[in-house]
Order: structure tokens, then C-alpha cells, then sequence
């Protein structure tokens, strides 16, 4: 049985939810909470298998909510959300502070027809995976720090790009992938201009998605923003560049091309298809890092980067939100390096031509 507390302000969502969760005999609904001092007060004395999580709230928001369960009572939570701008940026905080996934509220109109059976399977993956008190929470003192990992040991030339040779940086996350990206791209020095290019799956509407670049940009302070088909790779310095809602991105003739064509591993955009492409236009000239997510996607293409010269990393699982994607890499010994994302940024900055001009 799956045990679900309901969080939201809305009696008209509530009951919606709740008749949504009804026509599934696993998933009980322990509790509702409309407000976020309640949520937090009820995840502590419930303990459920996973929570549904308003943004806009009276009294505390969900966003704190969410800080404030992920911190002392860790539980998956997924966000159900309007895709009002105000709220999408909440939305994205709270991803980073440990939700772990986001569903748009009906709309109203001819997209709800499949909406309650989203949200049932939705759960029923949330509720699934295993989360960790959220980083978020030592800030304030609430847990101890976590220890400092031991320094990484040097890499051998063979597998390491030549000095001054870093021409582009490839990234795939997914579940988790908002707050692990914000870490390492706030980690890169102001001097990197070696153009990033991410591929990050959200599994919401095309307004949830567009909005995430304005939001990554606002949590990083870069230039941030949706890929274009054509534009040469040359042009892209000191740009962080996100694959398009449910398009693939990839590297062709050093230039960005953008496709419709078959899902990967059920996803598209699809960390694989960037991953192979800047393996093949790039090879020693690249860097690959995959990031915290469900699932295997990235992890070929991060072997098809190592096996062509690039360096590659991989999340460490006690910094992941979900050791999926990362753990599919490391066990087909396609990571240089398994590293949290700060020290994943920390080690491209010792890459990066301008370190090397110091």
C-alpha cells in the first residue's frame, strides 16, 4: 500500500486528488494538509510513503515546506503545480531542495482526459524512490555536515583532454537534475567560456519546461537558454544551452541540430544522443557528465565519450537525488571520475584554457 499525504489549499483540488487516488486500491490517502505548517507537522507524525505538494500556500509556502520535510522527515514529494510564472519558479526551487518530480495541475480542457492516471503512476514511481536528507538542511544546523570527502587522486594522462584543449562540455540529468545543475554550474569560474550543453528531462508540459531556463539562469547568474537548430558551436561561448522540450539535441559538423526523431530509453530529449554526437565531433576536446536521474540514459553515450579520449564524470551516489542514471555509468566503467557536482565543476575549471594560461 502506498500512503499518500495530500497537500493543498484548494477543497476543489483536494477532492480531485483524492478522487484521482481513489481508483487505485494501493494508494490510500493518509492525510490533508492546507497548509504548509500542517504538511510539515503531518509528514513528522504520518511518515507517508510519498506527498503531493502545492507551491502556493497559506502560512509558510510549499517551497519552505518542502525545506523544512526534506530537512528533518525526508519523504519523496511530488509537486503539483499551475504553470502560473510565479509558481513555476517556486516549482524549480523546491525541485532543488529535494521534491523529486512535478505534475501540472488539469488545465481545464481536452489535455485533462488522461490527467488522473498520470498522476497515480506518477506516484507510484515517486513513492518508489529512496531520498536523502536534502544538503539544504546543514545550512541552518538542523543535521550535522556531512564529511569532506577524501581529494581525488590525479588522472593519468591517457584519459585526460590536453592542456588548453577543452572546446565543449556535455551534461545529462533527470530526476534530481535541477538543483544538481544549479551546483555545478554556480561552481564554474566567471572565466569559463567553454560552451555547456544539457540535457535535463523534465516531465512536464512545454510551459513548465521553457520557464526552466529562466530560472536556471536567475539561480547561476549565466546565460542560460533553449538551443537553436544550426547554430555553429563556435558562436556559443560563455552560454549554457539546454536541449528544447521533447527535442533531441546533438552535435553535427560542429554545429547544433535539433530532432523529432524516436525516444531513447523512452526520452526525449535523450542525454545518449547528445553524449554520442560530442563523442564523435569532439573526442579528447570534450568533457561528459551525467547527473543524478532515473533510469540508463547517458551512461552509453558516456562510454562512447571515455572510449574516444573525452574525460567523464559521473554523480556520486550521497550527493544524488536518485543513483539511476550515474550508477548505470559507473558500472559500465564509463566515469574518469565519480564526484559530487562542485567537485565535478572544480575539476573542468582545472580543464578550462584560461586555467591553464595561470
Amino acid at each position: 500500500m502506498i500512503r499518500v499525504l495530500v497537500v493543498e489549499d484548494s477543497l476543489t483540488m483536494r477532492h480531485h486528488l483524492r478522487e484521482a487516488l481513489a481508483e487505485d486500491p494501493e494508494i490510500q490517502v493518509v492525510g490533508e494538509a492546507s497548509t504548509g505548517e500542517q504538511a510539515v507537522e503531518m509528514t513528522g507524525r504520518l511518515r507517508p510513503d510519498v506527498i503531493t505538494m502545492d507551491m502556493m500556500l497559506p502560512g509558510i509556502s510549499g517551497l519552505q515546506a518542502t525545506e523544512h520535510i526534506m530537512a528533518e522527515h525526508p519523504t519523496p514529494i511530488l509537486v503539483v503545480s499551475s504553470a502560473d510564472r510565479r509558481e513555476l519558479f517556486s516549482t524549480y526551487n523546491a525541485l532543488a531542495a529535494g521534491a523529486v518530480d512535478v505534475l501540472e495541475k488539469p488545465r481545464g480542457d481536452e489535455s485533462d482526459g488522461d490527467w488522473s492516471p498520470r498522476l497515480r503512476r506518477t506516484l507510484r514511481v515517486v513513492s518508489r524512490i529512496r531520498v536523502i536528507t536534502h544538503p539544504r538542511a546543514r545550512l541552518d544546523g538542523r543535521v550535522d555536515a556531512a564529511p569532506v570527502p577524501p581529494p581525488v587522486p590525479a588522472v593519468a594522462a591517457a584519459t585526460r583532454p590536453l592542456a588548453g584543449s577543452l572546446s565543449l562540455v556535455a551534461v545529462g540529468a533527470s530526476t534530481g537534475g535541477p538543483g544538481a545543475l544549479t551546483e555545478l554550474i554556480r561552481g564554474l569560474p566567471a572565466d569559463f567560456r567553454t560552451p555547456v550543453l544539457c540535457v535535463q528531462h523534465i516531465a512536464a508540459s512545454e510551459q513548465f519546461a521553457v520557464a526552466f531556463s529562466d530560472w536556471l539562469a536567475g539561480q547561476t547568474g549565466r546565460r542560460v537558454r533553449y538551443a537553436q537548430d544550426g547554430e555553429p558551436v563556435r558562436a556559443l561561448t560563455n552560454q549554457i544551452l539546454l536541449a528544447p522540450p521533447d527535442r533531441h539535441l546533438y552535435v553535427r559538423d560542429h554545429v547544433l541540430h535539433l530532432s523529432d526523431g524516436p525516444p531513447r530509453h523512452s526520452c526525449r530529449p535523450s542525454v545518449d544522443v547528445l553524449f554520442e554526437s560530442v563523442a564523435t565531433e569532439y573526442g579528447q576536446a570534450a568533457a561528459g557528465c551525467l547527473l543524478t536521474g532515473m533510469g540508463r540514459d547517458g551512461a552509453a553515450g558516456l562510454l562512447a565519450m571515455r572510449n574516444r579520449g573525452a574525460i567523464t564524470f559521473a554523480q556520486d551516489e550521497m550527493s544524488c537525488t536518485v543513483y539511476g542514471m550515474p550508477r548505470e555509468a559507473a558500472l559500465l566503467g564509463a566515469a574518469v571520475h565519480i564526484l559530487p557536482p562542485a567537485r565535478i565543476s572544480a575539476r573542468l575549471a582545472e580543464l578550462h584554457p584560461a586555467a591553464n594560461r595561470r
